[in-house]
């Protein structure tokens, strides 16, 4: 008997199709002042849109599209913009969304056309290839326009020890390809530690790290060294009740789990190859933290961090963590470095506390969010000047990128150095990768790699979050039609 395919409630509105999309909010400027050490965030006084960079001291150049995609070729402008324009089509969104987790799916010619679909539009514009050969042929590509790549194996969770092995031997062949890579070519290798350990695993261990938080004479006799965790506004909601102690088994799992770790760390000192810790939802967040700050304490490079955790700022206790784990960092004498983000687990998040009956963890506005962002990113710039950690601020945002620029140059961090970076997601914000990199910045985009099936899920992610980029993505598609058109008449002229 065939299965019944129930249309999605948007096709019996095909007005939807024809409604003006709106841009995401205005973001607010980043605000440097205040107490570097200060945890609580505050509101900022707004300045007004022309008064956020004096001309003078006007750091990155939109204007001069020519110069700004120099070396990017004309077919690429035309399918980028064209698959960023699908892309910001929100009921094309959600007809992609629907159809991928339907049971359409399961019907071979029918998954055979809309895989071949996939790959030959979204999959190439966010992805940098099915493997490592072809991940060097877009690594060459950015390096021949001056970005750099953070190589991402888009492994999702893991459920057993050896798909955690097989990850691990993964992660090790993306580090050791860098070597036959153009050099500097290669910023970061990401890793996810949900691909070296358990969720299942992970969650047990955030639950028995939030009590030991709760109640500091919890013994957990199998806890490595590392950085604190939590701060007092860090939610613990997840763990109501005491957790069972870890089983011999599950000991024994963690501790393969820090040694895959250990292992990719060894290989990626050796290759000077720095290594970016994706950050996960608070329910396992936690255990993540604590397997990358143990691991940050034994490996880094002299002065240099080798691991950089990443804090998302769209937790309201995010910027107290980062001053709490720097510090103590500090105190031992081991550098420690971040990437900033903003989040992608809203949703949940927020579904998770209020089932539990709690408040969410999110701050209760984008305002609030972008406030934290900057914070985070005004305490990192001040650290990084004062000749302590390294910081990846990982944004979209182009106020965000412009003032951090200015502010970097204001406090005399060199332009070149390593110890600030940009990030963008590969096929996103083009106009803020290449106005920072014609600043003089070192920027990379995030390649997420693996075979069209196995990275769907980052894909579709990827379909979900830019409704809210939909502001960055029509400022690169005028910023691409621009510059097409003025390719177009200086060829007809």
């Amino acid at each position: 008997m065939a299965n019944k395919v129930v249309c999605p409630k948007f096709f019996r509105d095909l007005r939807c199709f024809t409604r003006r999309l709106n841009t995401a909010p205005t973001v607010t400027p980043m605000n440097f002042t205040g107490n570097h050490d200060a945890t609580i965030v505050t509101t900022p006084t707004l300045l007004p849109a022309d008064q956020l960079v004096s001309p003078e001291k006007k750091v990155i150049n939109f204007d001069d599209v020519k110069e700004l995609f120099t070396g990017v070729s004309t077919s690429k402008l035309i399918r980028s913009s064209l698959t960023l324009q699908m892309a910001s089509i929100e009921p094309m969104v959600d007809l992609g969304i629907w159809v991928m987790n339907s049971k359409l799916m399961h019907m071979p010619i029918f998954r055979e056309v809309i895989m071949g679909f996939v790959k030959n539009t979204f999959y190439e514009h966010f992805c940098a290839g099915k493997d490592l050969a072809e991940v060097r042929r877009t690594v060459t590509k950015l390096s021949n326009v001056g970005l750099k790549g953070m190589l991402d194996y888009g492994v999702e969770h893991a459920t057993e020890n050896e798909s955690c092995d097989q990850s691990m031997k993964v992660f090790l062949q993306t580090a050791e390809s860098t070597k036959s890579f153009p050099s500097s070519s290669v910023s970061f290798v990401v890793v996810k530690v949900t691909a070296l350990c358990t969720p299942r695993l992970l969650k047990r261990v955030s639950d028995l790290l939030r009590w030991e938080h709760k109640n500091p004479s919890f013994n957990l006799a199998w806890k490595h060294k590392a950085l604190p965790l939590f701060a007092d506004s860090s939610p613990l909601y997840h763990t109501t009740e005491k957790p069972e102690p870890l089983t011999v088994e599950e000991e024994r799992d963690l501790q393969l789990a820090h040694d895959r770790l250990m292992k990719i760390c060894k290989k990626c000192l050796e290759l000077d190859v720095e290594l970016l810790i994706d950050a996960e939802d608070t329910s396992i967040q936690p255990a993540i933290d604590y397997i990358a700050y143990s691991a940050a304490i034994k490996y880094h490079k002299d002065d240099h961090p080798l691991i950089f955790g990443t804090i998302q700022a769209y937790l309201k206790d995010s910027k107290e963590r980062m001053v709490i784990a720097k510090r103590a960092a500090e105190k031992m004498g081991v550098p420690m470095g971040f990437k900033l983000v903003r989040g992608a687990y809203m949703s949940s998040e927020n579904e998770l506390a209020s089932s539990l009956g709690f408040n969410s963890p999110i701050h209760d506005s984008i305002q609030q969010t972008h406030d934290c962002y900057n914070a985070c990113a005004e305490f990192m710039i001040d650290e990084i000047a004062n000749g302590s950690g390294a910081v990846v601020l990982a944004t979209h945002n182009i106020q965000s990128g412009k003032l951090a620029a200015s502010k970097a140059i204001d406090f005399g961090i060199r332009k070149d150095s390593e110890k600030l970076q940009f990030a963008q997601l590969y096929g996103m914000a083009e106009g803020l990768s290449f106005g920072l990199r014609n600043a003089g910045f070192q920027v990379s985009k995030y390649l997420p790699f693996g075979p069209v099936e196995q990275v769907m899920p980052y894909l579709i992610r990827r379909a979900e979050e830019n409704r809210g980029l939909l502001s960055t993505s029509a400022f690169d598609r005028q910023l691409m039609r621009k510059e097409l058109t003025r390719r177009f008449e200086a060829a007809t002229s």
